[in-house]
């Protein structure tokens, strides 16, 4: 989906995976779940463009895209460009659309000026592939569902896939060569899942990104999803889409863990979080603050919730810290 028409669109408790002593044990590319339709064997090459074409998708409440840019902006710097009303999806809908390019990660934000046709809104963002057949080939074939087919916008193609456990993705691709600023930091793609469908997710979507685990904790600290004395299995997956955070639970969460679909890593937690107040978001947990990471969970003007960390003063020291 296209942030804007003119240029468009783009994936987390990662820090606390930083600080695990070692490289854990990579996951070779798995074959598709069965049941599901295939044709030819795609090619094993990354159809991935880069991390900074993969956007976070944000629908903020109608009339408040203006609130959210400034907001966000303020907080983490960057530029966006000039919002435009127009369609982004493939039957009858208009919506205020606009791309903002940040540091901490790319945002297409929408304001929605109709009600959303369905499943618009449910996807979490847009991954840019070098080419589009192959980039919904390789999601297919690696056991992704087609959910919306490929359709055409004034700048290119897009289509929505749905991974195991319900996770929807936008694939996009433009045709004309598009140029983002490298990112700062990378952003995390926070995916929350249960156990019985975390490894078919694992799976398949280490098989369509060609990515790697760098880290499986099977008992983090359950005080980093406001669940003190309990522990939930995390792990962190790179690829040259950028970084997926799979945090599998009981789905016995407090609000408002899981209503965020992104953490965006900065070097100063405490900084941030006052920019992000001054500019009108609100905290609505933390910070909470450990050995491994400096994490907490804001709401910014137009309702779009964030996680936002920090290494812990452990991950500050450790010799394999870093994000």
């Amino acid at each position: 989906m296209s942030a804007n028409r003119t240029i468009t669109k783009t994936g987390r408790i990662g820090m606390p995976l930083a600080v695990v002593p070692a490289v854990l044990a990579l996951l070779a590319a798995a074959p598709a779940a069965q049941g599901q339709v295939r044709g030819a064997p795609v090619s094993s090459a990354s159809v991935a463009v880069g991390p900074q074409y993969d956007t976070a998708h944000v629908y903020v409440s109608p009339g408040t895209s203006t609130a959210f840019v400034r907001s966000w902006l303020a907080t983490f710097g960057g530029t966006s460009t000039t919002p435009v009303v127009t369609q982004v999806t493939p039957t009858p809908s208009r919506a205020v659309s606009q791309l903002v390019l940040s540091p901490a990660g790319t945002l297409s934000v929408f304001d929605y000026r109709t009600t959303i046709p369905y499943p618009f809104g449910q996807e979490r963002g847009s991954d840019m592939v070098s080419s589009f057949s192959r980039g919904v080939d390789a999601a297919v074939h690696s056991g992704a569902y087609l959910v919306v087919s490929p359709f055409r916008d004034p700048i290119g193609k897009d289509a929505i896939v749905q991974f195991p456990g319900g996770v929807d993705t936008q694939l996009y691709w433009h045709t004309k060569p598009t140029s983002y600023p490298k990112l700062a930091t990378i952003p995390e793609n926070r995916v929350y899942l249960e156990p019985s469908a975390a490894n078919a997710f694992i799976r398949d979507y280490l098989a369509f990104s060609r990515g790697r685990i760098i880290a499986d904790d099977r008992h983090a600290d359950g005080a980093q999803l406001g669940r003190p004395g309990t522990t939930f299995r995390a792990v962190l997956i790179s690829s040259a889409f950028g970084k997926t955070l799979v945090i599998v639970t009981d789905g016995h969460l407090p609000y408002p863990f899981g209503r965020e679909t992104t953490g965006y890593a900065v070097s100063n937690l405490a900084a941030t979080l006052a920019k992000a107040k001054a500019a009108g978001a609100r905290v609505l947990w933390g910070p909470y603050n450990s050995a491994a990471i400096d994490t907490a969970i804001v709401q910014f003007p137009g309702g779009y919730i964030a996680e936002i960390h920090q290494p812990g003063h452990q991950a500050r020291t450790a010799p394999l810290a870093g994000h």
